[in-house]
């Protein structure tokens, strides 16, 4: 397994737009056979930022999910449009 963290900046004024991206984003997300995990979180001190905690059964399952027609969708031609900053690291399970 392996687990992927992104933290989002997001321009804001482009509430709704963000908001129904990340819910069908994280919906579709949630149906790929490799995903254990996938939720967005919304940051009570700046509503702009997000984390997206995500879990894969493995790296082949990632590179799906990032192959796929929602993720193109709904984060590269979606939510992507209104990032101003993104931090993404790989964990690995202890």
């Amino acid at each position: 397994m392996l687990v992927l963290a992104v933290h989002l900046t997001m321009q804001p004024g482009h509430d709704e737009e963000i908001t129904q991206g990340f819910h069908k984003l994280q919906s579709a997300t949630r149906q790929e056979p490799g995903c254990i995990a996938y939720i967005v979180q919304r940051s009570r001190q700046n509503p702009n930022r997000f984390l997206v905690y995500e879990q894969y059964k493995d790296e082949a399952a990632l590179q799906a999910h990032r192959d796929s027609q929602h993720f193109k969708q709904f984060a590269t031609e979606g939510v992507f449009r209104f990032v101003s900053e993104r931090q993404a690291e790989l964990f690995d399970p202890i």
